[in-house]
């Protein structure tokens, strides 16, 4: 539905002024600015392999803790709002909050989508006068839907060719195994770049490698009179929130020193006018890291999902870095504009526009792409299950009502006293009385490891289980965070103090019967997406849909 249309139907429809007057005034051209600077680099990261127009909702909490607690990106509602200076009821506020969702998503509709990403970007191109542009992509691409996984990313690499990224980095896609991640990045038209990432010392014996690195650290593009260095920084803990498994041969991390020699080899030796940082690291870590290294100009996050529509300026001991991130599911597009003159960054201005779907006309070629690539499996995606009963999304820091869903399957389908699921942040939400088809399944599901487990055990693993969940979310150190949410878990309460020290946040576990649970008596629990065995259970999408079958 193009612009007009969609205004004409809010008007039949008879909604309010005050949900409608922000479209009252919009220009031909949806997004428009001043020219600014002379090179521009278009940013998008962790779209989850999501190439159609989607709803995503955005966290009613998201828990800081230490020097992050009440600050960007830990702001939420009506405080992010305020800091951010967006008005209540308008788009945007639909776009970055989970205001009145339900009812804000029936008036501004669904968001994203590659054929509508297309013509943005076309349209941002086309109203420069400089013509110098990137495309970069900060990671989790090629993962979090059923096409992706049953083409093993090829359906991403098609649409991201024809989109025109020019320089990428990972972390969802190394869970395809070594093997097919070096075949996808034969296929992909940019460059893969990953300066945190390398060989392990027997892996360099065994093949006689002269050089660690497994990917290029870093690109240098060129335009006239601009010099643009593109660092990469693949998600450093991917052994350990995914399976090691799949990538035995490489191993990860921050690197602060390697990237700090990095930065410096490019400044000294390169002659780079303007340093970036496609970092796949989390927003918590990138403060951190900007604080600490010297030499970066801006830092382009990704992983943690946060829209964060300013940049954050951090001081060094050399300066300041901007450090921004740029949200998630296709939902945003940042634009950084970079005046360089002079061997030098002189000044750059930053934007993060929401792809509106009823605002952009999708960009034929590519829907005809998405159109071929998603045909052979239509009858199977476009499958009913169920209806939601509710609006099911999945991220908040302890609970989602997909979430809440998944755990309901696990416990009745596995018969299992407690249940236990990843506290993900992708996964695209479903409107009441929305049907729930096998396509939604698999956006919550679609991973290479998806198998469920059934075991026992003691109240005193369960705790510990959490106990370290709980850590890898609320460790004051952001270097000891890794993103995500807390685990979920049904059949049972629990408190959690975010605040506390290691080992001491988690208390109060009951059953939902009220009684609490034995150190040294067992339960029957549930849990999918093993990182540490090759669970034998059926996978948690066929658990889903045979309970939704059931209801």
């Amino acid at each position: 539905m193009i612009r007009r249309q969609f205004l004409q139907y809010l008007g039949l429809m008879g909604f309010s002024p005050v949900l409608t007057s922000c479209f009252s005034s919009l220009p031909a051209t949806l997004y428009p600015a001043p020219d600014f600077g002379n090179v521009t680099l278009l940013h998008m990261t962790d779209c989850h392999a999501q190439l159609q127009p989607i709803y995503y909702r955005e966290p009613s909490a998201n828990i800081g803790v230490g020097g992050s607690s009440g600050k960007p990106p830990h702001l939420t509602g009506q405080a992010f709002l305020d800091f951010f200076g967006i008005k209540s009821g308008s788009r945007e506020a639909y776009a970055f909050t989970y205001f009145d969702f339900s009812e804000a998503a029936m008036v501004f509709g669904k968001m994203g989508g590659f054929a509508h990403l297309a013509t943005l970007i076309k349209q941002i191109k086309q109203s420069s006068a400089h013509g110098n542009f990137l495309l970069l992509d900060g990671g989790d691409t090629w993962q979090g839907s059923a096409t992706s996984l049953w083409t093993q990313g090829a359906d991403m690499l098609a649409a991201c060719n024809m989109l025109g990224v020019d320089v990428m980095t990972g972390h969802w896609e190394f869970t395809y195994g070594s093997a097919q991640v070096l075949d996808n990045i034969k296929q992909f038209k940019g460059d893969f770049v990953a300066q945190n990432v390398s060989l392990t010392e027997e892996a360099q014996f065994a093949s006689g490698a002269e050089s660690t690195s497994v990917f290029k650290p870093y690109i240098i593009k060129e335009f006239n009179n601009a010099r643009i260095a593109i660092i990469g920084q693949a998600y450093p803990y991917t052994p350990i929130a995914n399976p090691k498994r799949l990538i035995p041969d490489w191993q990860f991390g921050i690197q602060e020193q390697s990237l700090q020699q990095t930065v410096d080899e490019i400044r000294h030796q390169k002659s780079a006018d303007a340093v970036i940082l496609l970092s796949h690291n989390g927003m918590d870590i990138d403060l951190k890291l900007a604080s600490r290294v010297t030499g970066i100009d801006v830092i382009l996050g990704g992983h943690t999902h946060d829209a964060i529509p300013k940049p954050i300026w951090v001081e060094n001991s050399n300066g300041k870095t901007c450090v921004t991130n740029a949200g998630s599911h296709g939902k945003f597009l940042a634009v950084l504009d970079l005046d360089i003159s002079q061997n030098r960054l002189r000044d750059l201005r930053y934007r993060l526009l929401p792809v509106f779907s009823n605002l952009l006309e999708p960009d034929a070629e590519m829907q005809s792409l998405i159109g071929k690539v998603r045909q052979p499996y239509l009858q199977k995606l476009q499958q009913p299950l169920a209806v939601a009963d509710k609006l099911l999304y999945r991220r908040d820091t302890y609970k989602g009502s997909f979430d809440q869903l998944l755990l309901d399957a696990l416990r009745e389908v596995n018969e299992s006293q407690i249940a236990l699921s990843p506290g993900f942040r992708w996964g695209t939400a479903l409107l009441p009385e929305q049907p729930i088809t096998y396509e939604d399944v698999m956006n919550h599901t679609a991973i290479t490891y998806p198998n469920t487990t059934r075991r026992n055990l003691t109240g005193s693993e369960i705790k510990a289980i959490l106990e370290d969940a709980a850590d890898n979310l609320f460790n004051k150190d952001p270097y000891y965070q890794q993103g995500g949410d807390m685990v979920r878990v049904g059949g049972m309460t629990f408190h959690c103090d975010p605040h506390a020290e290691f080992g001491q946040r988690i208390s109060q576990m009951r059953l939902i019967n009220g009684s609490l649970l034995g150190a040294n008596k067992t339960y029957p629990v549930s849990s999918w997406a093993s990182v540490n065995q090759i669970a034998g259970g059926k996978p948690m999408s066929e658990v889903l849909v045979d309970y939704l079958k059931q209801q």
